[in-house]
């Protein structure tokens, strides 16, 4: 058995929509029940390892975070053969020990969006996955690991709070998630970690930190450039980052808990089920459904 086992799925966040420059790479457009996702993908490999990136703004940045489909996005991965999932994000910190330059291996999350769809499921579909432990220890590890090869200064935890966006926050708001115990900021991590759960795909989180977030009073406020200035250069550690990662997949994808986490999940007896909602989930849940 190979390392070919392993298929890595990568959302590229901010400053990263030309992509991870991948070998034999193709571009494929693949569709979802579920709408238009943010683009084509991009398949290809690092050495042996399979990789599939998508561009989670869509070319030239132009979706914002309120308009990301993400239940398209993680469709098409999963449509894609994609067994573990990577997400690669520009962040703001809240915590001065997370530096601009740094990159935070995110392992909790708080959820501020609003109005955006978080789940595959619903009337016709109960299901109830856990969510405790949003993020894929294993995965989290590796990337962390390969980011350190890399030469970033890595956090290896740190909690994630998700906000609706496309504003940064309020200087109260700053004060308030620094009180809640979050360390780091951005606009996209959520629902797509509880997509990917439901997609039963271990998800990772590499948050590359941009800015300070607005809590520091004696500092301006977050401006858009200061950002975009950062960000060019967490994309290239992110791309060296990737790299490493092939490098040192173990050479056999041992089975995760999360590839079963619908096991046990439905609410909803076989006989109730809407038969719509039950086909537009072939590639997130036939593995399950197909038992009845």
């Amino acid at each position: 058995m190979s390392s070919a086992q392993w298929h890595i799925g990568v959302m590229g966040g901010s400053g990263l929509a030309e992509g991870l420059g991948l070998e034999d790479a193709q571009e494929i457009r693949v569709q979802s029940p579920f709408g238009a996702p943010s683009g084509p993908v991009v398949q290809g490999r690092i050495g042996d390892v399979r990789f599939t990136f998508l561009a989670r703004h869509g070319a030239g940045h132009a979706i914002p975070p309120s308009d990301i489909n993400f239940r398209a996005n993680i469709d098409v991965m999963k449509r894609c053969g994609v067994t573990d999932l990577i997400s690669l994000s520009a962040i703001g910190s809240l915590r001065e020990e997370m530096a601009p330059g740094h990159v935070v291996a995110v392992d909790q999350l708080i959820d501020r969006t609003h109005g955006r769809a978080g789940s595959f499921f619903g009337t016709g579909l109960v299901a109830h996955v856990s969510l405790a432990d949003p993020v894929c220890p294993r995965l989290s590890g590796l990337l962390g690991t390969a980011a350190r090869v890399a030469g970033s200064t890595v956090h290896d935890a740190g909690c994630y709070v998700a906000i609706e966006g496309p504003q940064f926050s309020t200087r109260a708001e700053s004060r308030m998630y620094r009180a809640w115990g979050a360390d780091v900021i951005g606009m996209t991590a959520m629902p797509e970690a509880r997509l990917a759960r439901e997609a039963e795909l271990p998800y990772a989180i590499l948050g590359m930190v941009t800015d300070y977030d607005a809590w520091r009073d004696s500092e301006a406020g977050v401006e858009a450039a200061e950002v975009f200035a950062v960000m060019k250069a967490n994309a290239e550690r992110a791309r060296a980052t990737v790299g490493h990662l092939a490098k040192i997949l173990p050479e056999i994808r041992e089975a995760s808990p999360i590839d079963t986490a619908l096991e046990f999940a439905f609410a909803t007896a076989p006989s109730a089920r809407d038969a719509v909602l039950v086909a537009k989930l072939d590639a997130v849940a036939g593995r399950v459904l197909k038992k009845g």
